[in-house]
């Protein structure tokens, strides 16, 4: 089939290192064009993809008529902005996760990609990884009982950066809009449940939340379960998501990025039982996820995380803020 040519919004750090070469490396993808009024910051992406058009703004990409996709890894408060005028451009939106900072925004995205038929998605890579797809099927299929508890932890300091967007109010930065997406989304994809009521305690500086620890429950197809998650960006980097279940549990040790912060595999352990534990070092998550993309345009495949997917972790950001103590 035709591939997906696909444009880039922006040279952040993370698609140059990340969602860049994944698009360049995925089966039925191209890497066509990147825009950027820095011509100087087009050049590493020029590393790996020699023959990038560089377009000196984000309007003039979305004119840009070979462009079947935008990838948008703006900061946090342009995602939804952008996305709008990527799909009323004509384009098929990944935009980064949050896509929104708002049940209301994110509610207007997906009437705009319902009123345009274009597919509009989060970057939520993880669904894409076989490690949470297997969990997600051990957990459906009952392999450590009804699952009883769960807890994730993410956690980096970047206190050493404080230019960073992730410590600005105004950019929508904080450990929950940042990271929660993880810990949060993740026990959702993997037990189908939905938070029912949390509490939260939340640490900032000059606005932003630093420190954020949630416990509360969830409720899905097997019950009600309880939950605690902690995010931080002042904190040794850490990744770690439990399911303990009425006869075991299932561990990861790298849930989240694990090509950088380790060893991608999982744990199970069950009561008589030897333990299990699986390994997936070739598995690649984002350009995964960017062939999913592709098989959702060409073939009409469902597509793992959609927006109404993403709004199910927005509400539940949203009911963390509303939870702190």
């Amino acid at each position: 089939m035709k591939p997906v040519n696909w444009g880039i919004l922006g040279a952040a750090k993370f698609a140059r290192e990340q969602m860049g070469p994944a698009i360049h490396a995925a089966r039925g993808a191209r890497l066509v064009a990147l825009a950027t009024s820095a011509a100087a910051r087009a050049e590493p992406f020029r590393d790996f993809c020699p023959d990038l058009v560089v377009h000196g703004s984000y309007e003039a990409l979305l004119a840009d008529p070979a462009i079947d996709a935008v990838y948008i890894p703006l900061p946090n408060h342009l995602h939804v902005e952008w996305s709008l005028k990527a799909l009323a451009a004509g384009k098929h939106v990944l935009c980064e996760k949050p896509v929104a900072m708002t049940l209301a925004e994110l509610d207007a995205l997906i009437a705009a990609r319902d009123a345009s038929g274009l597919l509009a998605a989060e970057a939520y890579m993880i669904v894409h990884h076989p490690q949470w797809q297997r969990v997600r099927d051990w957990i459906a299929a009952g392999e450590i009982g009804r699952v009883e508890h769960a807890d994730a932890h993410f956690s980096y300091d970047n206190r050493a950066d404080p230019g960073n967007i992730r410590n600005s109010a105004e950019m929508g930065g904080g450990s929950i809009r940042d990271i929660g997406v993880y810990i949060y989304s993740s026990v959702r994809f993997a037990t189908g449940a939905e938070p029912e009521a949390l509490s939260a305690r939340i640490r900032r500086e000059n606005g932003v939340d630093t420190w954020a620890a949630v416990s509360g429950d969830f409720a899905g197809p097997q019950g009600r379960f309880s939950y605690t998650g902690l995010t931080s960006m002042r904190l040794y980097p850490r990744q770690e998501v439990v399911f303990q279940g009425e006869r075991g549990l299932i561990r990861l040790t790298a849930p989240f990025n694990p090509a950088v912060f380790g060893d991608a595999h999982i744990e199970m352990r069950r009561r008589g039982l030897p333990d299990l534990v699986e390994h997936f070092p070739a598995a690649r998550q984002y350009v995964l996820q960017v062939e999913a993309f592709g098989r959702s345009l060409r073939e009409g495949a469902p597509y793992p995380w959609r927006l109404e997917d993403a709004r199910g972790t927005q509400a539940m950001i949203e009911m963390v803020f509303a939870s702190e103590v």
